[in-house]
């Protein structure tokens, strides 16, 4: 009996003692910091804006919170059954009655009115400085840069988070499942605008520094914009449950000074006048190979094997496509296989890219088939002769 006294004495003072450890000036202050959550104004002025609608609304809310309770239990309390045994019998009063119908619609106005200026601005997509049409795929990013005075530049942003942290066999490091292999650029001060659509699935395009969040739908293009102030690394994910895959297909945006962007810029239009000048060359197998190697593991690999071996897709070594018919594998390769897993690499992979892939897997995993494919071959298929 002494026993159970004891032990439910101590259940009962561990709560007292918790909360007398919270009212400590650095333990409340750290848990304060722990459990805090709030939007964050991110780095362009409509962030701020919107920022700032949210804290007046929650304002305006906890006050209202305040009154309405208050009066209820002030009510509860001072017209208590103990101090007035006969209720009131009156039904209406049209003074309450017009009280509560103003007010709420003059508070409805008070938060209508800046609501209503900073959605304005959300939507305000004219002006822009800079286009980027933004096309989610199952799963990664693909960005085009607009040049109405020139040829676009265009990029695949994939997963850079390595297998084995995924896997939990090694620890995780502190960007896990935010590291990308091709981050998207902007300048600083301009005016970005994006226009966001999707290549399979939903998707959405969510950068909460940059206040834009954008669903990508298949067959629809939206608009959004930001203006960021400040430089620096920002992320986001995406935002619509997209498939098995959902959590790893991340948004990174490098905000840079105008003249960093423009050399980089520079040496993405470099590199797509590269590509145009290898479409005419006439590679051998060795060099399809070594190239079509790298193209692999970064697009192929996490479905068929690192080795061919297959897993959620189909086997590339002894493969009856990789080692059948070379149209047939090109048109596998190049439009996918609607129904399935497999996605049409033909506009994500550049044709010297698409070459030298399917060359490799012809030739590698033990199906040495000897033959090769060329850009141009690829070129050619596209346009269908």
């Amino acid at each position: 009996m002494y026993l159970q006294a004891k032990r439910l004495f101590k259940l009962a003072l561990s709560p007292v003692l918790m909360l007398l450890s919270l009212f400590s000036t650095g333990a409340w202050a750290e848990q304060a910091e722990r459990w805090q959550t709030n939007m964050t104004p991110g780095i362009t002025e409509v962030g701020h804006q919107i920022y700032d609608l949210h804290m007046w609304v929650f304002y305006i809310c906890v006050v209202t919170g305040i009154v309405v309770f208050g009066v209820m239990f002030y009510s509860v309390f001072a017209y208590r059954k103990e101090r007035h045994q006969e209720p009131a019998t009156f039904h209406e009063n049209t003074r309450v009655e017009i009280a509560w119908t103003i007010v709420p619609f003059l508070v409805l106005l008070f938060m209508a009115v800046p609501a209503t200026k900073t959605l304005i601005q959300i939507y305000d997509t004219d002006d822009a400085d800079l286009d980027i049409l933004i096309t989610g795929y199952q799963w990664k990013w693909k960005y085009e840069y607009i040049n109405p005075n020139g040829d676009n530049i265009s990029f695949f942003s994939n997963l850079l988070t390595d297998g084995a942290e995924i896997a939990n066999t090694e620890d995780k490091g502190s960007n896990y499942l935010l590291e990308v292999d091709e981050p998207v650029v902007i300048p600083v001060n301009k005016k970005v605008r994006f226009l966001v659509t999707a290549n399979d699935v939903l998707h959405a395009w969510w950068v909460p520094a940059l206040a834009v969040k954008r669903d990508a739908i298949p067959g629809f293009i939206n608009e959004a914009w930001t203006k960021a102030t400040e430089t620096g690394v920002f992320r986001g994910q995406c935002a619509e449950l997209c498939g098995r895959n959902h959590g790893f297909m991340p948004i990174v945006v490098n905000v840079v000074e105008e003249p960093q962007y423009e050399a980089w810029l520079g040496e993405k239009q470099a590199a797509a006048a590269e590509i145009k000048e290898l479409m005419a060359k006439d590679f051998s197998l060795e060099e399809l190979v070594e190239r079509g190697k790298s193209v692999y593991t970064s697009s192929c690999a996490a479905c068929h094997g690192a080795n061919g071996e297959g897993g959620v897709g189909k086997a590339i070594a002894g493969s009856p496509i990789a080692t059948g018919a070379m149209k047939e594998h090109t048109a596998r390769v190049v439009d996918g296989v609607p129904g399935t897993a497999m996605p049409a690499f033909g506009s994500q992979l550049n044709e010297v890219d698409l070459a030298a892939v399917i060359t490799y897997q012809r030739n590698a995993f033990g199906n040495n088939m000897g033959d090769m494919l060329q850009p141009v071959d690829i070129y050619k298929f596209k346009k269908g002769q």
